[in-house]
């Protein structure tokens, strides 16, 4: 099996693969309104359901996933809300405050392209947003369980109060925080704090009870994250060239002990919905590089649970939710509800110390046992050079290094193969049409001469799994996003001037000259063989740059591997005659 039909078996399955998705994106059911999902929410059809209803202490937990009576159209009832402006070094985020909410989040050190000599400062990339098309909230508040309780309540559809409606970090600031606060008739007064750290993305929250009032309160804290799903890509084909599209954008959660994940178009389904008591767990949403997360303390019990708001609306929104333990503030008396929210980059080796599986939110599927100690291999070559477009070739001879004598058996077998093409061709015309005396035939020559038809097959169980783990590794790490080398501009995109995909369509080229024809090749085959460096530019200049770069660079190498072998396998059979 020579080198051109290895890259063939895998081309194919990475474009079954790339085109599954694409039709599985397309094709996606909408989430259904399921009956079990019904009734456990109990939502009138006036009620939105974003809001949880309070946990007594002895509830079960079903109810903690039941909607607080509180009607869709309140919200545009009620005064409208202001816009509060916050500035850090690492983040512009707005909070609403109606409720209290981060409604906007950019990240201004990840501009949303690579920047160029046209454009030098492209804008930076928004996390949340609370536009209708790309709508993405983070959002929490307090639900009150007494009897006593009004219908005004401090949950994230409260008006808040603010004192500033601007505030930044200013140069030698460590710490800014942000205060709003909300009081009722009864006397019970919240205070809303948010802290923002420098250089941080990790955003503290903390929720003060006051009780002011003749009664005690019961309730609970709660934390969600409310989304619609991105806009559908345009084809099947914007779909197969945008990493973003296809990559995997849901909701995931983390028990303590597993990392789980749920995709919007699985949200209607009963058997994967999330309804669990966790401890020392997070709950988040993901798209591809940024993970925003609610992060309750690690010896706290909450109610995770995951719901789709107005399913039969065009634009369903998606909701997790970790409701905190019951809480109980006597007359007089305070208590305080803490959380953190992780809103930036999905930067590998340093979620952990954030949270504990955090990390895990880079999910690089079966292929991880690969991908994770690849990326480690490219960040200490990346360490060395500081530039990961030469990581990435020293990574490429690395791998060469150590399957040198793997790739050594299938050049040498390839060569061999070529040599004995006019003695098979003899036995094809001897026997004709008669397969199992040229089957025989065949067999025996390959005995006598020493030839295993199948030692070239080997390296690919090698190379296959390395191109998957590569290209999600080039695919999904954050630290590859618009790393430039030479003329790219970013190794996760595709080579804008598809140098790289031409450069290895000659090197395919070269190897079908060190291997005109297979041994006992179809002619029909034979012809496909020759188109595939076409074939192969093709679907090469849709591939991450640095998938290219390393194909790019391993195929030269291994051209010339193959050269000296072939070359010194020829010199070989001339120097037989001269013996004898």
């Amino acid at each position: 099996m020579n080198q051109t039909r290895n890259f063939l078996l895998f081309a194919l399955l990475a474009v079954a693969y790339l085109l599954f998705m694409a039709w599985e994106n397309d094709h996606a059911p909408k989430p259904p309104v399921t009956a079990a999902a019904t009734a456990s929410q109990a939502i009138p059809a006036s009620t939105d359901g974003s809001v949880p209803a309070a946990m007594a202490v002895a509830s079960s937990a079903a109810a903690s996933n039941a909607a607080a009576p509180i009607a869709a159209g309140d919200a545009a009832a009620a005064p409208p809300a202001q816009l509060i402006t916050v500035d850090t070094d690492v983040l512009h985020l707005q909070i609403d405050t109606r409720g209290g909410s981060l409604v906007r989040a950019d990240l201004l050190a990840y501009p949303q392209k690579a920047p160029t000599h046209k454009n030098p400062n492209p804008p930076a990339t928004v996390l949340l947003d609370h536009s209708a098309e790309h709508y993405f909230v983070a959002q929490n508040g307090l639900v009150s369980s007494s009897d006593s309780a009004s219908q005004d309540q401090p949950n994230h559809l409260a008006l808040f109060q603010s004192e500033k409606t601007s505030y930044a970090m200013v140069p030698g600031q460590d710490e800014l925080q942000v205060a709003l606060t909300w009081r009722d008739a009864a006397g019970l007064a919240v205070t809303k704090t948010y802290t923002f750290k420098r250089g941080s993305y990790v955003v503290g929250l903390s929720q003060r009870i006051d009780n002011g009032g003749s009664q005690p309160w019961q309730g609970n804290a709660y934390r969600q994250l409310q989304r619609v799903a991105p806009p559908a890509p345009s084809s099947w084909f914007s779909h197969y060239t945008d990493p973003e599209q296809r990559s995997f954008i849901g909701a995931a959660w983390y028990t303590g002990e597993k990392f789980e994940k749920l995709g919007f178009k699985d949200f209607g389904e009963p058997k994967d919905a999330l309804n669990s008591q966790i401890k020392g767990g997070w709950a988040a949403m993901l798209r591809l590089y940024f993970v925003t997360a609610w992060i309750p303390p690690a010896d706290e019990t909450d109610h995770y649970v995951t719901q789709t708001i107005n399913p039969d609306s065009a634009h369903p929104r998606y909701l997790i939710r970790a409701v905190g333990p019951s809480l109980s503030v006597a007359p007089g008396q305070s208590q305080t509800s803490q959380a953190r929210l992780y809103v930036g980059p999905n930067r590998q080796g340093t979620l952990d110390a954030i949270a504990p599986g955090l990390d895990l939110t880079i999910d690089y599927g079966m292929f991880k046992a690969i991908a994770v100690p690849m990326h480690w291999i490219l960040s200490q070559f990346h360490a060395i050079t500081k530039n990961w477009g030469v990581a990435i070739i020293l990574l490429v001879l690395l791998i060469k290094g150590l399957t040198w004598k793997l790739t050594a058996m299938q050049y040498r077998s390839s060569a061999r193969m070529r040599k004995l093409t006019p003695r098979l061709q003899a036995l094809k015309e001897r026997y004709g049409d008669d397969r199992q005396k040229m089957q025989q035939a065949t067999m025996e020559l390959y005995k006598k001469e020493k030839v295993n038809p199948m030692g070239g097959c080997l390296p690919v169980l090698i190379t296959l799994p390395v191109f998957y783990g590569l290209f999600f590794v080039l695919e999904y790490s954050l630290e590859l996003r618009h790393a430039p080398f030479l003329w790219i501009p970013d190794l996760s995109a595709p080579d804008p001037f598809y140098i790289l995909p031409i450069i290895y369509a000659i090197v395919m080229l070269g190897t079908q000259w060190l291997n005109p024809v297979a041994a006992g090749m179809d002619p029909t085959q034979a012809k496909m063989m020759k188109v595939m460096p076409l074939l192969f530019t093709v679907m090469f200049a849709f591939f991450p740059a640095g998938l290219c770069l390393y194909y790019a660079v391993n195929g030269l190498v291994g051209l010339g591997q193959q050269w000296w072998v072939t070359h010194h396998i020829d010199r070989e059979g001339e120097a037989k005659p001269k013996a004898a």
